[in-house]
């Protein structure tokens, strides 16, 4: 999975988001404060078309609506707005239908700036891009990938707003849960994982490790003009990767993990490759 997956295109020269505190706003009407911003605004640099061909399959999202404009337009947001959600969406599934077999998560988990007509319009896009490869809510256990298959399902989607109650196809956000170390320590990352893993329920959810080191603001103010790449993420990349390469998949093991800058290094093919652990287990055990 990839975190703020959307972020690889942020608009600096649009107003900054209402994800954002007042005292920040303010301050964004410089451009250049908008600048310094989109460093730290940054997670990802590779395309959804390109994350999905480099083997991301869980994708974190923020959306927001645009405080005075015409409509109920939905654009992806971290700080700074990102492109329309649609725009997003038929990306995604332009790759669905030339990939068949191909399943992926979406996880709407943060909202800003929309009221239920928002939502509703939001939803009927997911519903208009995707159609019948929406899976509907189902026991956990019961969606293998055998089971998308047959039913020719190849989107799951995560909807943390109470509105999912009104839509089949709307997976609630506590079916996958993804706890925040909220660090720039990459030592007390690596505790949380481990720890948040060990609480991790046995059935009935899916689970995100987010291998990611967040910036206090202290650390923008350090290195206002280096951003979240050169700060914090280069140099912890492969301790993080380390950490992977050490966990188990299946039940009280890892499940999705997250990352920022996931093409730095080897991230998809290191995750993708722990599902091997699963196949010498079926091996050794029939």
């Amino acid at each position: 999975g990839s975190h703020d997956s959307f972020s690889y295109w942020v608009d600096e020269k649009s107003p900054v988001g209402p994800d954002q505190a007042t005292a920040i706003k303010r301050l964004a009407r410089i451009s250049l404060v908008r600048k310094i911003m989109k460093k730290w605004s940054v997670t990802q640099n590779l395309t959804f078309r390109e994350q999905l061909e480099g083997g991301i399959r869980y994708f974190d999202l923020r959306v927001s609506s645009k405080p005075g404009e015409i409509g109920q337009e939905i654009y992806f947001i971290h700080g700074l707005f990102g492109i329309k959600v649609w725009d997003g969406l038929m990306e995604m599934n332009t790759f669905l239908e030339q990939h068949p077999k191909e399943v992926i998560f979406l996880d709407f988990n943060h909202f800003y700036a929309m009221d239920d007509s928002h939502h509703h319009f939001l939803i009927n896009r997911i519903s208009s891009a995707f159609e019948s490869k929406l899976c509907s809510v189902e026991c956990v256990e019961y969606v293998t990938l055998q089971y998308m298959w047959e039913k020719e399902h190849q989107v799951l989607i995560f909807y943390h707003h109470p509105v999912h109650q009104e839509y089949s196809f709307l997976w609630p956000g506590n079916k996958m849960p993804a706890p925040w170390a909220n660090t720039t320590n990459v030592h007390k990352l690596l505790q949380f994982l481990e720890t948040t893993l060990e609480e991790r329920s046995r059935y009935g959810t899916f689970h995100v490790s987010q291998a990611i080191l967040t910036p206090r603001v202290k650390t923008i103010a350090r290195h206002l003009i280096r951003g979240l790449k050169n700060t914090l993420v280069h140099r912890n990349l492969p301790m993080i990767l380390n950490w992977v390469k050490a966990q188990k998949p299946g039940v009280m093991g890892v499940n999705i993990i997250t990352s920022d800058f996931v093409e730095l290094v080897d991230f998809a093919a290191t995750v993708i490759a722990l599902n091997d652990l699963l196949l010498e287990e079926d091996d050794s055990s029939s």
